[in-house]
């Protein structure tokens, strides 16, 4: 699965820190935590329509990881959705389009690691794309990683920080086995997550799905346990073996970037026939339908 480069995308303009400009003529000082270390959190947000779908759940979820990082300075919900609508208004757009938040620490004095060395406030970047859903809906193909998703005494996976060099490796296997994306375990030898969203498994009409105790809480994951319960699908949250993986009808992934995709093989095993089930298709219908009637106006 390798994203295509979308000629609109050629001219975006970016913001940072409330500056719109030009995407090759944007700067982020070497100063920056996230330039030095890897210190931002960051979100993934999808526009339909001049909306932003769960922006508030978003926002909350920004405002937890910094928090629990001990940002001195993390900008309010109004701030951020005047940059967001300045930035989408300065690309023109309306539908179609995928929005990364990522706020930093902000800029050092000195290089090093002791956050007293951030004495400017933070970094906020606004970048958004044309770009519709990544992946095949008829199926992707998950390679299992041999890197493992950190627990919370390692680092803590409900911070949803820009370190991500585990999944960047994780994905690089996947990438030189010729899968689309990685499937990763915890710690435990449980399955956690792919590299870039979460997982569900169905048999027999009942929908399963991992544990946040190793992977994020992700926005997507949640509304789909809001449709199990309001379909009345039967779904638990539990510890899923690799081998259970293995073996269900029908698995799919959700987040936002790639909203509701079926996984069609793991490790080169067949799941179910091979294609899209009609319970993914079932609740990838009621997300579709959520996201046209749902959402916070931020354009148009």
């Amino acid at each position: 699965m390798l994203q295509k480069s979308v000629p609109r995308n050629k001219d975006l303009i970016v913001n940072i820190n409330g500056e719109l400009v030009h995407r090759d003529k944007a700067g982020v000082s070497p100063f920056d935590s996230s330039v030095q270390n890897g210190d931002a959190v960051w979100e993934g947000l999808r526009l339909y329509d001049g909306r932003i779908f769960r922006l508030r759940e978003h926002l909350n979820r920004l405002r937890r990881s910094a928090k629990a990082l001990a940002y001195a300075s993390i900008p309010d919900d109004p701030e951020i959705i005047e940059e967001l609508r300045r930035t989408l208004e300065a690309n023109g757009m309306q539908d179609g389009v995928h929005i990364r938040l990522t706020l930093t620490r902000g800029v050092k004095y000195t290089s090093g690691l002791d956050p007293r060395i951030n004495t400017q406030g933070h970094t906020l970047i606004v970048l958004a794309e044309h770009k519709e859903p990544v992946y095949d809906k008829a199926g992707i193909a998950l390679k299992t990683s041999t890197h493992r998703r950190p627990p919370s005494d390692v680092l803590d996976q409900t911070i949803h920080s820009c370190n991500q060099l585990t999944s960047i490796l994780a994905k690089l296997e996947a990438n030189a086995a010729g899968a689309d994306d990685a499937l990763m375990l915890d710690t435990r030898g449980f399955v956690a997550e792919t590299n870039a969203t979460h997982l569900f498994f169905v048999r027999d009409g009942r929908v399963a799905t991992p544990t946040t105790a190793a992977c994020p809480e992700g926005i997507t994951r949640a509304v789909v346990l809001e449709i199990c319960e309001q379909e009345s699908i039967r779904c638990e949250v539990r510890d899923i073996t690799l081998a259970e993986a293995y073996t269900p009808d029908e698995v799919f992934c959700t987040g936002t970037m790639g909203e509701i995709a079926a996984v069609t093989t793991i490790d080169g095993r067949l799941i179910g026939r091979g294609q899209r089930g009609p319970m993914t298709e079932r609740i990838g219908a009621c997300f579709r339908a959520m996201t046209e009637r749902e959402g916070e106006r931020v354009v148009g």
